[in-house]
């Protein structure tokens, strides 16, 4: 998450979404009392004892509020990106075994064991994603919500309700691998459909 006072806004970092090219390119503008929480090749920590415990950046409205206060959680513009849960749900499982390879030599039986028998439902990059964007009582709480699929139009378009100058977004912590349609087959299909419908119905996604 990056909380800026100087252009008065949020931006939710959601796992698997493209969050550190946005965060590189929101740091260039960023002002001396502007904050930031990350844990992945930058380590900062907000200056709140207990959200600075937490070890990620991908925080929730929900969980700053109590410390920024409902003026900067109701004022700011707050933003976020969201990506289709099936493309989502690969790139999960790819990063998540990154260091073994298991997903590059089995692809569906590692997407099976982690969706079917480790189910890791309190592994934030696990959660669906309206989980993190949503207040206490359900509602979505951002202003705009980017695409993925579309995210130099979307980075555009925030950076220029922000008032800050949009640039080409670098290419930061992407992995090489097909069209994710091709590492389905139902069974996985009809599991990752139910575990993110939430996903599925509030941002239209399809496989």
């Amino acid at each position: 998450m990056i909380v800026s006072h100087l252009h008065r806004y949020i931006f939710v970092a959601m796992p698997k979404t493209g969050t550190h090219a946005v965060r590189q390119a929101l740091r260039e503008h960023l002002g001396p009392d502007d904050i930031e929480q990350v844990g992945l090749f930058v380590n900062k920590r907000f200056p709140f004892d207990e959200v600075a415990q937490i070890r990620h950046g991908h925080l929730s409205v929900r969980q700053v509020r109590p410390y920024l206060g409902d003026e900067v959680c109701d004022g700011y513009f707050k933003f976020s990106f969201v990506r289709n849960p099936f493309d989502r749900f690969v790139s999960y499982c790819a990063f998540m075994t990154r260091q073994h390879g298991a997903f590059e030599r089995d692809p569906q039986g590692t997407m099976r064991r982690i969706l079917f028998e480790l189910k890791p439902h309190d592994h934030v990059h696990f959660q669906p994603q309206y989980t993190l964007l949503t207040n206490d009582a359900g509602a979505l709480e951002m202003d705009v919500i980017g695409r993925v699929e579309r995210m130099q139009e979307s980075y555009d378009a925030i950076c220029a309700r922000i008032g800050i100058p949009g640039r080409a977004l670098d290419k930061v912590n992407s992995s090489r691998r097909g069209d994710y349609r091709q590492y389905y087959d139902q069974a996985l299909i009809d599991g990752v459909a139910e575990l993110y419908r939430g996903d599925l119905e509030r941002f239209d996604y399809t496989f």
